[in-house]
C-alpha cells in the first residue's frame, strides 16, 4: 500500500469528525419553522383581542416593569411616580410600551431555547434564567433612560432609539449564545 493510499482513511475519518453528522440532532429547518410557529403563536396570546378581554398578558407584565424600574429609580435618588404604564419624572414621563418592557425581548429568547433541541429540563432552567437576567438588564436601561432624559434631554432620542433598543435585541442574543454554550456543554456530559 503505497504512502497516499495509507493516509486516505484517516483524512476520511477527519472529515467525518469535522462534519456535522445528519444525526446530531440539530436541524435548522426544524429549528426555524418551530421558532416561527412558536413566535407568532407568543404573538397571538398577547395581542389577540379575545385573549387580551381575558387577561392582557403585555398589560401586566408592563405594570411589573414599571413598578420594578420606579423602585431602582427611587433606590437611585430619582423621584417618580408611576400609573399604568407611565413613569412620571421631574421633566419627562416615560410611556412604557411593547418593545420597551422587554417581553419582546424576552419571547425573542424564550422561544429560540423552547426550539433548539435540548432537554426539558434544560429548556426551563434557560428560559428562567435567561428572563431573569434579560428582565435586570431591561429594568437597569430603562432606568438609565430615565436618568439621561431628566440630565441630558436633548440626546434622550437618540440614546432611546439608537442604543438602548438595540441593546436589548444584542442582550437577548447573548444570553441566547450562552444557553447554547450550556445546552452543549450539558449535553456533552451526558454522553
Amino acid at each position: 500500500m503505497s504512502k497516499k493510499n495509507r493516509n486516505k482513511p484517516a483524512a476520511d475519518a477527519e472529515k467525518e469528525q469535522v462534519a456535522p453528522s445528519r444525526d446530531s440532532g440539530i436541524s435548522v429547518k426544524r429549528f426555524g419553522l418551530t421558532y416561527l410557529g412558536l413566535m407568532g403563536a407568543f404573538f397571538i396570546l398577547i395581542s389577540f383581542k379575545p385573549i387580551q378581554n381575558v387577561i392582557d398578558l403585555n398589560g401586566v407584565y408592563t405594570t411589573g416593569v414599571v413598578l420594578a424600574t420606579s423602585k431602582v429609580l427611587g433606590i437611585a435618588g430619582i423621584p417618580c411616580l408611576h400609573q399604568g404604564s407611565i413613569i412620571s419624572l421631574p421633566s419627562i414621563a416615560l410611556d412604557i410600551k411593547f418593545g420597551c418592557n422587554g417581553l419582546e425581548a424576552v419571547m425573542i429568547y424564550s422561544v429560540a431555547v423552547i426550539a433548539f433541541p435540548s432537554s426539558w429540563r434544560n429548556k426551563l432552567l434557560g428560559v428562567v434564567a435567561g428572563f431573569v437576567v434579560i428582565q435586570v438588564v431591561n429594568i437597569l436601561r430603562i432606568a438609565a433612560l430615565a436618568y439621561s432624559g431628566i440630565h441630558f434631554r436633548r440626546l434622550f432620542d437618540y440614546i432611546h432609539i439608537y442604543v438602548a433598543q438595540g441593546m436589548m435585541i444584542a442582550v437577548s442574543l447573548g444570553v441566547f449564545f450562552l444557553y447554547l454554550h450550556y445546552a452543549r456543554n450539558d449535553t456533552r456530559a451526558a454522553s
